[in-house]
Order: C-alpha cells, then sequence, then structure tokens
C-alpha cells in the first residue's frame, strides 16, 4: 500500500515539500494551525512568491480542474494522525528576541499536538532547522505521548531549500540526509524519496546529531565565503585594488570554487543570519563556544557592508543626505524571491531614510512586504519612476531586470548620473559609457 503523507506547517518550506511529494505521487495532507493561510491553499495560492510553486500546487491541490487531487489542507491534528504513514514537522524555528538562540516554541507545540494522535505505527520525521540535542528530547516526547509509544518513530531529515529554485531543490536535491535511529525509519524514507535517489542523488544515513549539525554547518561555512570576499573588497579598496578581478582569480582554484565569492553588501534573509546566532548560541550550551568564535567576526562583516554602503552614498551625494533623493534597485534580500526578511537592501534604505534622505523603492516581487516592514519609504511602480530625479542610485539586489536596464534611458530621468552598485552584478563599463559614475564596493572608481 501506498505511503500517506502529512506536512505540518505550510509556510515556505512546508508548503514547498507537501506540493513536492504530491508531484513525487503520494496522497498528501498538509496541516497549517492558520484557517486563512489553509483556505489559501485550498484555492491553489500560495503566501510568498517562489519561481513555479503556484504552477505544482494547483497541478495537485484537490477541488482544482484538471488537478490529480492528490493534495489537501487541513487545520485538524486529528484528520493528520489518522491519515498519515509518515508526519514530516516544517514548522518556523526563528531567532529568539533579543536573543541569538534558537525559538523552539512552534516545534514543540507540533509535535505536542501532533503525538496524541498517533495511534498507529507511524514515522515523525523532522524537517526544521533546530540546535543540535533537540531531535534526541523530541523522541523522549514522542513516546512519552503517542498511544503508540514505541511504534512511533523520529527520524531528521534537514532541508537545503534556496529561495528561487526551491521546487528544483526539492524535486532535484543534491543530497539527502537523514538521522535515524533503526531501520524501519530509513528504509520509510528510502522509499519516500525512491525517485530522486533513482536519480542520483547521494541518500547519507547519519545519527540525530550529525543530521542537526548539517544544515548550521552548510549554512556557516556559505556564510564565510561571502564574508571572506567581502573582507577581502575592504583591503581591496584601501590598497587600491579590483575585488571582482581577485575574486576572479582565486576561483579558478578548485579547492576555493567561483560561488559565492562576489563581494557586495552582504547576506540576509529568513535562515543564514539567525542560524549562524543560533549555532553560536547552542555552541556556548555545550560549552564549545571556541569553537565558534569566528563566527562572531563573520557576522560582524557581513553587517559592517550595510554601513559602508550608506557612507557610500553620503559621500556620493556630497556628504549628507538632506534634501537628497535616493533610489534604491531592490528590496529582497536575493532575486527571485518577495523575502524581504533581514533584507540588506532595506536596512540600507532605512538608515538613509532615518539620515534625512529622500529614498524611493523598487523591487519586481518585494514591494508589498517592503511596504508592511518600513511603511515610511517611498515607493516606485517601475526602476524609471524610483530613479526619476535621483542624485544617486543604489543597485542592492542583483534581479535580472536590473541587469537589463538601459543605462541612457535612466540617464533622462535621473537628477544625477551615479550609482553604486551594491552587489557588483552590472557591466560597469555599459554604465559609464552611458555617462554614469560607476562605484562598487571593493573595485576601483575609474
Amino acid at each position: 500500500m501506498a505511503l500517506k503523507i502529512t506536512v505540518i506547517g505550510t509556510g515556505y518550506l512546508g508548503a514547498t515539500h507537501a506540493a513536492a511529494m504530491a508531484e513525487l505521487g503520494y496522497e498528501v495532507l498538509g496541516l497549517d494551525v492558520l484557517p486563512e493561510k489553509i483556505e489559501m491553499l485550498r484555492r491553489g495560492e500560495v503566501p510568498m512568491y517562489e519561481p513555479g510553486l503556484e504552477e505544482l500546487l494547483r497541478r495537485h491541490v484537490a477541488g482544482i480542474e484538471g488537478s490529480t487531487g492528490r493534495l489537501r489542507f487541513t487545520t485538524s491534528y486529528e484528520e493528520v494522525g489518522a491519515f498519515g504513514d509518515v508526519h514530516f514537522v516544517c514548522v518556523n524555528t526563528p531567532q529568539k528576541h533579543g536573543e541569538y538562540a534558537c525559538d523552539m516554541s512552534y516545534v514543540e507545540s507540533a509535535f505536542d499536538a501532533l503525538a496524541p494522535h498517533l495511534t498507529r505505527p507511524a514515522l515523525v520525521v523532522g524537517k526544521s532547522t533546530v540546535p543540535v540535542g533537540s531531535a534526541a528530547r523530541l523522541a523522549e516526547r514522542l513516546a512519552a505521548h503517542a498511544p503508540a509509544g514505541a511504534d512511533v518513530e523520529l527520524a531528521w531529515n534537514p532541508e537545503f531549500l534556496r529561495e528561487g529554485f526551491a521546487v528544483q531543490d526539492t524535486l532535484h536535491p543534491d543530497r539527502i540526509v537523514v538521522g535515524v535511529t533503526g531501520e524501519r525509519a530509513e528504509a520509510l524514507l528510502r522509499e519516500v524519496y525512491t525517485t530522486p535517489v533513482a536519480e542520483g542523488a547521494p541518500f547519507v544515513v547519519t545519527d540525530y546529531p550529525t543530521a542537526e549539525l548539517v544544515k548550521t554547518s552548510a549554512n556557516s561555512f556559505l556564510a564565510t565565503k561571502i564574508s571572506f570576499i567581502n573582507a577581502m573588497a575592504e583591503v581591496c579598496e584601501a590598497a587600491g585594488a579590483d575585488v571582482a578581478k581577485l575574486a576572479e582569480a582565486i576561483g579558478y582554484d578548485e579547492r576555493i570554487g567561483k560561488k559565492f565569492l562576489r563581494a557586495g553588501i552582504g547576506f540576509g534573509g529568513g535562515c543564514l543570519p539567525k542560524d549562524l546566532r543560533a549555532f553560536m548560541a547552542r555552541a556556548g550550551e555545550l560549552g564549545v563556544d571556541q569553537a565558534l568564535t569566528f563566527l562572531r567576526e563573520i557576522d560582524s562583516i557581513n553587517m559592517r557592508r550595510r554601513g559602508h554602503m550608506v557612507e557610500m552614498a553620503r559621500d556620493a551625494v556630497g556628504g549628507g543626505f538632506l534634501g537628497k533623493r535616493v533610489a534604491v534597485l531592490g528590496a529582497t534580500f536575493k532575486p527571485d524571491s518577495d523575502d524581504v526578511r533581514d533584507s540588506p537592501a532595506l536596512n540600507v534604505a532605512g538608515q538613509i531614510h532615518l539620515q534625512g534622505g529622500q529614498v524611493t523603492v523598487y523591487d519586481p516581487k518585494g514591494m508589498a512586504n517592503a511596504r508592511r516592514l518600513f511603511p515610511t519609504l517611498g515607493y516606485a511602480d517601475s526602476a524609471l519612476d524610483a530613479v526619476h530625479g535621483a542624485d544617486v542610485v543604489l543597485h542592492l539586489t542583483e534581479w535580472r531586470e536590473f541587469r537589463d536596464l538601459d543605462p541612457a534611458k535612466l540617464a533622462e530621468v535621473a537628477s544625477e548620473r551615479r550609482i553604486l552598485d551594491g552587489r557588483n552584478a552590472l557591466d560597469a563599463a555599459l554604465w559609464r559609457k552611458a555617462g554614469w559614475t560607476y562605484r562598487a564596493m571593493g573595485r576601483p572608481s575609474a
């Protein structure tokens, strides 16, 4: 008999996972405690922008004409317990307010709500990013409260989704990691992931703590690489060197590689910064905080880049923002997403606004979320409108739309032809040819 799958939590991770499991051929039941989110998903709509996700969802949601009907949604834990053989927990683990540590309350609530309804053999699979040691504690919690007792097992299966590529990353993962304590859990997860494993996705079987550490370790390494090249940008500016050429040269070393060596205003989003800080906090609890002290400097370098962009913009307009119009191209923390959580672009825009600048923001997908977070900023309906009358233009999110802009057309509406490329992604020669003064972090100004 085919496995039936439930997905608890239908945010970014959960909605994507539920749709992907239906695409792989399973009957899926998604659960969320927010009725309005469930109603939206039942209509085949997603509460966030993610390329390809809404199309995938509509292909499978029950009640939508032409769909497979394999995917349904509910607010009932009782229904989830009765339906599922494998329960994926995909709820959020945000940073605690005023602390570095991870807030586990949503995960614990989900486990506490699910456990009393597990009356037959089942596998609960954690996908949320949690502090190492959490899985063992949650396994004890399940065993104590699930009526089926030892017949309910726990596995930890971290997610590695990249916003903008989440559908691809779920259906065709570059690796599948499972932390298990028994052969049955491993066998069930091998069955769940039959298709991607058959396509060649590596299937790594390990214990709970190792599985929990994979995501935070990967994110910490990625953050280190990004902050390294940003630190080199600071040195390049002082020495008169070109960080883009430096990155190209060291990127040819196969031990280093070219990816994530583009200097700019740093990383943001809902995962990388908070995972980095939660990892440091957990290391302190384990008594090995010295092992991760370097991550404090990684975080510091990253945050420093935002302030440096503000300084560059201030210098560009003559030393002060009062009475100056600043166009900001980009609001999301990365392209192909509408996510503005801890966005470096919006942080820079907000700082300039607080210092008296008249800031106008444009982003292809993040406008609604940006307005909610920073309602006092100005917003435009296009890049051309944002640049109209601007004394300086800041390119802060590397959308393809911005790379394809015609500098000559923008030059006609800007008050001054000054552009600061906070992502080192624009064609400097093209902009200079159109009469713009082009500057980027860590690169010669001429």
